[in-house]
């Protein structure tokens, strides 16, 4: 749920080597073009998976949502416990492409229930994106110890909260009222939207700060972080629109 994988241990534990005193270093331009390039490995498989669910191909569709699900956990342990090194280039477009089979699946499904939704919710984490870029770049909101220290311990809270209804579902009980259309509900996804989108500047923030301190191929790190929080954010408020619509 939340983005723990900017975290000063994850960079802390690179070995310098010998591109730093060539000059090959992350830079934060660097890192936004590399969030590009996941962000189109990732829009390819979720259109290949949009269009076989939309045909007609559930079964394919299952097991391709299978492989990204289980792909994916899988290279996110392995991007975020393994030494960092020059195969971040191959393993997070791997992780893109994982998550845009599971997303694309997901969200025509949710589109043929609620037709529209998809592409509100896209343009909504769009707008979030950039608006939580220009609050940081602006100084309007300053990401110090207070912040941090708030955004994280709501953001912890929040997988808890899944966490335990992850652990519920197996007893088919659900915690009451924050997983429903109802008006907590759709609170209680408003307030985790938004403490989505303040993750983004805790992204922006780690990103600025080891900005040319560390090699160049942790911009494919920096991508990879930035777009877990990006998928966490589109995944909520699509949730959110759901409930709304599902209220009409």
């Amino acid at each position: 749920m939340s983005n723990p994988v900017l975290g000063e241990k994850s960079f802390g534990n690179v070995s310098f080597d010998t591109s730093l005193e060539n000059g090959h270093v992350m830079t934060a331009n660097g890192t936004i073009i590399k969030t590009c390039l996941l962000g189109l490995f990732m829009a390819i498989t979720f259109a290949y998976t949009w269009y076989l669910q939309i045909t007609g191909f559930a079964d394919k569709v299952a097991l391709l949502r299978n492989i990204g699900t289980a792909g994916g956990f899988i290279l996110v342990l392995i991007i975020c416990f393994a030494p960092k090194n020059r195969f971040l280039a191959i393993t997070t477009p791997l992780y893109a492409m994982c998550q845009g089979l599971f997303l694309g699946s997901y969200s025509a499904l949710a589109n043929h229930y609620f037709p529209g939704v998809v592409s509100q919710a896209a343009m909504g984490t769009i707008f979030a994106l950039f608006g939580m870029f220009i609050l940081y770049k602006s100084r309007i909101i300053k990401c110090n110890d207070t912040f941090r220290m708030v955004i994280y311990n709501s953001t912890f809270a929040i997988f808890g909260i899944y966490l335990l209804q992850f652990i519920l579902g197996f007893f088919h009980i659900s915690i009451p009222g924050i997983f429903s259309n109802s008006p907590i509900g759709i609170l209680f996804s408003i307030a985790v939207v938004a403490i989505a989108s303040f993750n983004l500047i805790l992204d922006f923030d780690f990103i600025e700060r080891f900005n040319g301190k560390v090699a160049s191929y942790f911009e494919w790190y920096g991508g990879f972080a930035l777009l877990v929080t990006i998928i966490w954010l589109y995944i909520e408020i699509l949730n959110l629109l759901m409930k709304i619509q599902s209220r009409n």
